[in-house]
This record gives C-alpha cells, structure tokens and sequence, in this order.
C-alpha cells in the first residue's frame, strides 16, 4: 500500500492504512510485536497503551542527534530495538509501529522546530543551525480522536539540560516544551508537514541533503555522548 499524505494542520481519515505492518513500521516482525507487549504490560484500554508505549520509547533510548544517518535500515523500527540511542525520527517509527503492533490506528507527522536544546559539539557540527528540519512524532488514534505524542527526549536528558519532560496521557498531543525549567526558550514548532501513514524515507532524505551539511551524518564523536557535552545557549 503506498502512503498516505495528510497536509499540515489537518488529520487524517481513520482507516486501514494506519495499522499496516510497513517497510519501516514493520510491527509484523516477532521483535517489535514482543516489545509492544512488554510494554503494556496487560493494559487493557487504548489510552493506557499508548501511554504505556510512548514512556517505553521515551526513556528505553537515549536521545542521541549524532546518529543521523542517511541509510533507510536505520529508520526501521525492529532495527531501532537493537540502537543503544536514537534520535527523534527513529523514535517516533518505533512508537508508531508498536502502536500499530497493539492494534492502534497511528502515523508518523513531521515539523520543523527550532531547538535550542543543543550542544557546541552538535552547533558545530550542524554550522551553526539551531533550526531542525523534519523532527518526527506520532501521530496516534486513540477514542475518536487524532492526537500526536514526541518521545524524543528521555527523562535523564531532560534533567540533565533542564528541560521539562514531555508527558502524554493519551488525551492532549504530548509535544516539546515552548520553555525549560528556567523560563529560557527551549523549542518552537514553525512548520507543519503534515502526517503520513508510512515514513517517507526518500522526502526526509533529499530534504536534509539540500538543507544541512555534508557531515551533518558522520559517525558520532569519540567518547562524547550528547547529553554530556556543553549546552549551547
């Protein structure tokens, strides 16, 4: 089945379509089904899965922008499993294939955001870009209603750079913080690209080609995770 495009600022029509097992939410695969399982633990409610779900991802990967890559085995979600650290893109395919996994309706949307939630090491890296192109979320059904749910950051990075953690109870979308604990601008969403049933690989990829540079998608520095390198602000 090929994907489906919701554009920006709408929702899209309920349907088979968001509970397919996909090239990169491939939930069909024993991993991804056993991890979805674990996770809610006997819950029994829609809601109470999905939250179930989004705090597994959230904290069970450590949020790592280094690992950008430019390879499409990398955004499949029983690969995710395997990774140590993800960034948000990754995540987001994870928590939408185990969402799907357990019989819930979900896609995948992406935004542009400026982040200021950054190291030196990463600004450097990225040529002093603190805009983000295409951070990723899904985007879940859950009684009658479309609701969309990051679970980018996980709870130590959060505490450790002083950001409020981004909570979901199934009800309210669960997107990043405007500010951190300190009242400091952490993030701001400035461009909607609307939501897909699968994760429009070849899009994401040219999009990031034409926007950020070469070695945006390097290995990830010696030694250096990012939360522990020096906030940038």
């Amino acid at each position: 089945m090929s994907s489906i495009h919701t554009p920006p600022q709408q929702y899209p029509e309920p349907g088979p379509a968001y509970l397919e097992s996909t090239r990169f939410f491939d939930w069909a695969t024993e991993s991804v089904r056993r991890f979805a399982q674990t996770a809610i633990a006997g819950e029994t409610s829609d809601i109470g899965k999905a939250v179930r779900l989004f705090y597994a991802v959230r904290d069970g990967w450590r949020y790592d922008p280094f690992s950008m890559r430019m390879t499409p085995e990398s955004y499949i979600a029983s690969n995710v499993l395997r990774a140590k650290s993800a960034y948000c893109i990754p995540k987001a395919n994870l928590l939408v294939a185990a969402a799907r996994a357990v019989g819930i309706q979900a896609g995948i949307g992406l935004s542009d955001v400026v982040n200021h939630l950054t190291t030196e090491k990463l600004k450097e890296r990225l040529g002093g870009l603190t805009y983000f192109m295409h951070h990723g979320y899904a985007v879940l059904y859950l009684e009658g209603q479309w609701v969309k749910a990051a679970p980018a950051f996980n709870i130590e990075l959060c505490t450790r750079f002083g950001v409020r953690p981004t909570e979901f109870d199934g009800r309210s979308d669960a997107l990043f913080q405007e500010f951190d604990t300190s009242d400091r601008r952490h993030m701001q969403y400035v461009k909607d690209h609307g939501t897909w049933s699968e994760f429009p690989f070849e899009k994401v990829m040219a999009d990031f080609r034409g926007f950020y540079p070469p070695n945006a998608f390097g290995e990830e520095p010696e030694g250096e995770r990012f939360e522990d390198g020096v906030p940038a602000r």
